[in-house]
């Protein structure tokens, strides 16, 4: 193995393949927090979409939610200074992030009657709502930042006992997945709930239907109005718990633009997973490796040629690999992927005949 180092090209790809699999049990967590937002912003999307509403304003209500979270918790931290209890939750942090959900579920209001009822584009109206929420954020977080407001602080993560923990290979898992916060706890259960109930309930059946053929379903009896206003609202709640992560768990501040595209990298996650849960969760976790590979070649670089040749890429390169590998993975994909039928297409109802 080691004359298989000295191949020059070769050489270096084993020694990278090797490095990534050293490293990859500290790696991991990191990987796992930068997809939770992701994840969140590609159910949304799932809710949407499955239902035949595209909704690109993903962005913009994670936005929204980000700032609305950070900015309640802070208020009621001034008047109820309370210690956490378990998971580090207080009521500050519960306001904030029903304010969060709220404000999304808000915006999705807002996106549903635009799309369903006027029959607006629906692109235009995603968009409307991305220009709005970068635009009233901004004003209102320079408002804010004069007064410098004191933190609502953050959720903290579940603990286990050390025998569950220091078991091998599973500890991986255990760290990646359970040892987080209350709303990545949600992300994981989330997309294995909607994956089951996608395949095997009623709602599922119904939703499958309406965003395939809804006239067919309308004929059998389903509601179709009533089931996408109810599914691009309850959309909404995962964007708002994407929003709050950002600033009440995986950190405890809002800047401006924090969101940083993530809405669409959601959005590419749910195209990559071909409009399944599971199948975006794969996708999200495979855009933000290269988030901890720069972590890792920054604080462990590989010892050798490997480590100069790595620690001499800019950082900015890192920063854009997300993106770049977005792109990339999407122009594979996109082709191959069949959104479902009436994606994008609105609905009217036949008239009576008198």
């Amino acid at each position: 193995m080691d004359a298989l180092y000295d191949i020059p090209l070769l050489g270096l790809l084993l020694q990278f393949v090797a490095y990534i699999v050293v490293q990859f049990p500290l790696v991991a967590p990191i990987i796992v927090a930068a997809a939770v937002p992701i994840i969140l912003g590609a159910l949304c999307g799932f809710m949407n979409e499955r239902s035949g509403v595209v909704n690109i304003g993903i962005e913009g209500m994670m936005l929204v939610a980000a700032f609305s979270a950070w900015w309640a918790a802070s208020l009621t931290a001034q008047v109820i200074p309370v210690r956490g209890g378990p998971l580090g939750i207080t009521p500050a942090l519960l306001v904030g992030l029903a304010a969060g959900i709220g404000s999304a579920c808000l915006l999705s209001v807002l996106h549903a009657w635009l799309s369903i009822s006027l029959r607006a584009d629906q692109i235009i109206s995603g968009t409307i709502i991305n220009l709005f929420a970068f635009g009233i954020t901004g004003y209102l977080n320079l408002l804010v930042s004069q007064h410098a407001p004191r933190s609502g602080g953050q959720f903290g993560s579940l603990q286990l006992p050390g025998v569950i923990t220091d078991l091998p290979v599973i500890d991986i898992v255990i760290e990646s997945f359970v040892t987080v916060g209350p709303i990545a706890l949600t992300m994981l259960i989330s997309v294995f709930v909607l994956q089951f109930l996608l395949y095997r309930s009623r709602w599922g059946l119904r939703t499958r239907a309406v965003g395939e053929h809804p006239r067919a379903a309308e004929t059998v009896g389903i509601d179709v109005i009533r089931l996408r206003y109810r599914n691009v609202i309850l959309g909404g709640i995962f964007a708002g718990l994407a929003g709050a992560y950002l600033t009440i768990e995986f950190g405890d501040a809002f800047q401006s633009q924090m969101t940083n595209g993530r809405g669409f990298i959601a959005l590419a996650a749910l195209i990559f997973g071909r409009w399944t849960p599971v199948g975006s969760f794969l996708g999200a976790l495979l855009f933000t490796a290269s988030v901890g590979l720069e972590r890792s070649i920054r604080i462990a670089p590989p010892p050798g040629e490997l480590g100069s040749l790595l620690t001499a890429i800019p950082g900015e390169f890192y920063g854009a690999l997300p993106y770049l590998i977005t792109i990339i993975v999407l122009a594979g994909v996109v082709g191959r992927s069949v959104p479902p039928a009436a994606d994008g297409q609105p609905y009217e109802r036949e008239k009576r005949a008198t």
